[in-house]
């Protein structure tokens, strides 16, 4: 895992076992939140360094949606207040359990973890905590997954956008309209920093051209997907579609790019057609 000081009390966690997912931390004087929790499989690594080395015990977790790389190390924080989407409190109640049978099926480390949802949750607007000096506002940004939120430190202007913002936009589960109005909304709000739910960190001065290269591929991706509806065998000239072809690397995220987009295709094709 690596770990990285954004900002005065601000921390980045990447992982080092899948898809560089990330999560963060900011440090109050006597306790602090935790942004995600990565799988669980490093989250005793965050916890231990919260814990025993900044001496700043974790009082509150947000997760930023529902997903196991950002919500499964839950559990590992007894003591600790999960903040969410109501969604997100909803898809982990009903989801999450059987989705961690099948991992501890493949996997014994997975038979110690459990499903922790939110107890804390708000579905419209925004929800505000301060931590010492800094103030975290959570608002939803769908796109990714309905339950989405990101976290705003408002005075380091330092976005935690979880997957609302990837180096891949990934649209699996997720609807591909209300992503790109995400991320447009992104550009207006003076941010220093974007802190991505998988991948390294977008600094001010990408930020804009990380953003519209992140649009140009999901219109990339609509543009595919109508080519493909008039195409006599669509699933064969989409599984012929590389995400070179749309500006981004297979490199990326450990590999996994091409992997992503050709889900992204399918998943467009087949739930949300795309009008001429």
């Amino acid at each position: 895992m690596h770990r990285e000081r954004v900002s005065e009390n601000v921390y980045w966690f990447q992982s080092d076992i899948y898809a560089q997912a990330t999560a963060g931390a900011v440090i109050g004087p006597q306790w602090s939140v935790l942004i995600d929790t990565l799988m669980p499989q490093e989250t005793l690594q965050i916890k231990q360094y919260l814990e025993n080395d900044l001496l700043s015990p974790v009082r509150y977790i947000i997760n930023t949606h529902h997903h196991a790389d950002h919500s499964w190390g839950n559990c590992f924080f007894p003591n600790a207040t999960v903040i969410g989407h109501s969604l997100c409190r909803q898809f982990m109640l009903e989801r999450s359990a059987s989705a961690l049978v099948e991992a501890g099926a493949e996997n014994p480390f997975f038979r110690d973890v459990c499903i922790s949802a939110p107890q804390i949750t708000f579905t419209e607007g925004t929800m505000s905590i301060k931590v010492g000096k800094k103030q975290l506002q959570l608002f939803s940004t769908p796109g990714h997954s309905p339950d989405s939120i990101s976290v705003l430190l408002e005075e380091d202007r330092i976005l935690f956008a979880g997957d609302s913002f990837m180096p891949i936009p990934f649209v699996v589960g997720g609807e591909i309209t209300a992503l790109q109005e995400t991320m447009q909304a992104f550009t207006t709000m003076g941010l220093e920093n974007i802190i991505q739910g998988h991948g390294d960190i977008i600094l001010r001065g990408e930020i804009e051209d990380t953003v519209n290269a992140n649009l140009s591929y999901l219109r990339g991706l609509q543009k595919i997907v109508r080519t493909a509806n008039r195409r006599k065998y669509p699933l064969e000239f989409l599984s012929d579609q590389n995400v070179e072809d749309l500006g981004k690397t297979r490199v990326t995220l450990g590999g996994l790019a091409q992997d992503l987009h050709q889900k992204n295709l399918r998943w467009l094709y087949i739930n949300q057609p795309v009008e001429e």
